[in-house]
């Protein structure tokens, strides 16, 4: 069993081998808390938990760090705008970040640090750098010379020649405008803190290699983000953690945007989509279904379409989950997954490879219970469930089958119930023989969007 993963760094597939044995540690870029989070901010969340998902499966020992950033230009600028502090600003949209998580079935970091915390390891990562000759001091900001570090720019390939580095204001003494400032010199107005060199606060790149230092050490195994974090974010973040002494991470990784109208889901572009507008109108698992299954290196384009398409797909494998825990009560998941699922995760997280095993594997089942073949049914449900576990999709986890306060799963109480009811007017129709007013329950249902289907224990409904 070897897991292989892209390597951004490397440009292809590699085998993974742990730093330690037996242990995993994944650094993932998180949220920068500016504003509440769209569904393109979260499928990175979605990718790594499964990632982190498959590496426990497989019987690593994970430890995974995702960094909050409570502080950059952005958040300053809308708390000037709406009259509030700074922080609340941030701390609101960071519930907003952990409430989308939690509901699309993530789990929770191992450490889930912020960037005003560590001030202090910012500090000493800083002064390491400059004593080496890697940073300077000018006008109360602290920059990386860019030209001391000769690794520069290896992992997004550009030029140095033709560099363009990202500014913003106040940036001034610079040595060379390539250079990039992992402090700013305080301004009225703004928060800040004190070093050294004065009063300022942390530049966006500074933050991660100080933290990934202080959480996971000099070296760990895997950095993870977006792909428009590789340029400058993870380049910057590299500079300074290897200048530093650092041996950083030993493999990058990096996810795919959700995009609508080929264009990157931002809400800049004001063509964004909120993942607490989405869950208001789409059960959570589903979602989670739409932005988990494709693979994390292929874009996601948004459509409505698409999204009736993966809550069909995904009502297929309920249905059939649903059908066996009719027949032989609850199945517990299976010890191992079948080996094409396996094999499919193992070569770059393969999760639609891995899906089209799941899809036989319903098919299957549903089979055996046309056949009347309940060992066989049983069988493929405790395979499925394996399956699914690993994708957090297990419609019987405890997550997503009770034991919640979410309102999508309260109102499919309501509607159960009231469904029931109509039944069992239908039913007493049929038993007095007025086939005309059964049947008109029947449209009249299939009407209002339900699906329903007379078994031998009794009429099921589902959303057609």
């Amino acid at each position: 069993m070897t897991i292989r993963l892209y390597d951004t760094s490397a440009r292809q597939i590699r085998d993974f081998t742990p730093l330690v044995p037996g242990c995993v540690s994944i650094y993932l870029c998180g949220a920068t808390v500016q504003a509440a989070p769209h569904i393109g901010h979260i499928r990175s969340g979605l990718n790594f938990d499964i990632m982190r998902r498959w590496f426990e499966y497989r019987g690593y020992d994970v430890t995974f760090v995702r960094n909050v950033t409570d502080i950059d230009d952005k958040i300053i600028k809308k708390a000037d705008e709406q009259g509030r502090p700074w922080w609340s600003i941030g701390y609101e949209n960071e519930v907003a970040f952990n409430t989308a998580y939690d509901a699309l079935g993530c789990l929770r970091p191992t450490y889930e640090p912020r960037a005003t915390g560590h001030i202090p390891e910012m500090i000493e990562m800083m002064r390491g750098l400059i004593e080496r000759g890697h940073a300077y001091a000018a006008d109360g900001n602290v920059y990386f010379d860019v030209q001391s570090f000769p690794g520069y720019l290896q992992l997004s390939n550009q030029e140095l020649d033709n560099l363009r580095q990202p500014s913003g204001e106040g940036e001034t003494g610079k040595r060379d405008p390539r250079d990039f400032a992992m402090w700013k010199a305080a301004r009225e107005g703004e928060p800040s803190w004190d070093t050294p060199w004065g009063r300022g606060r942390p530049g966006w790149h500074l933050e991660c290699s100080a933290m990934a230092h202080k959480y996971l050490g000099e070296a760990f195994d895997i950095h993870g983000g977006g792909i428009d974090l590789i340029f400058p974010h993870h380049e910057n973040e590299i500079a300074q953690a290897k200048a530093y002494g650092d041996d950083f991470a030993r493999y990058w990784s990096h996810n795919a945007w959700v995009t609508m109208s080929g264009e990157k889901m931002a809400k800049s572009l004001g063509n964004s989509v909120l993942v607490s507008e989405m869950v208001a109108r789409w059960r959570p698992i589903v979602l989670r279904y739409y932005l988990g299954t494709p693979h994390y290196r292929s874009m996601i384009e948004y459509s409505e379409e698409a999204l009736r398409e993966a809550e069909s797909a995904f009502a297929r494998i309920e249905g059939f989950v649903q059908r066996v825990v009719e027949k032989a009560g609850v199945v517990e998941p299976a010890d191992e997954v079948p080996l094409a699922f396996a094999e499919a995760m193992d070569d770059d997280l393969g999760v639609p490879q891995a899906l089209a095993i799941v899809h036989t594997t319903v098919r299957q089942g549903n089979s055996a219970l046309t056949a009347d073949d309940k060992e066989a049914a049983v069988a493929r449900l405790a395979e499925l469930r394996a399956m699914l576990g690993v994708l957090g999709l297990d419609p019987l986890d405890e997550r997503w089958s009770g034991g919640g306060t979410d309102r999508g799963e309260d109102l499919h109480g309501v509607v159960d119930s009231l469904v029931r009811l109509v039944l069992e007017q239908r039913q007493a129709a049929r038993a007095r023989k007025d086939y005309a007013t059964a049947d008109a329950i029947r449209d009249q249902l299939q009407q209002s969007g339900l699906a329903i289907e007379d078994t031998p224990s009794g009429p099921r409904w589902s959303l057609s």
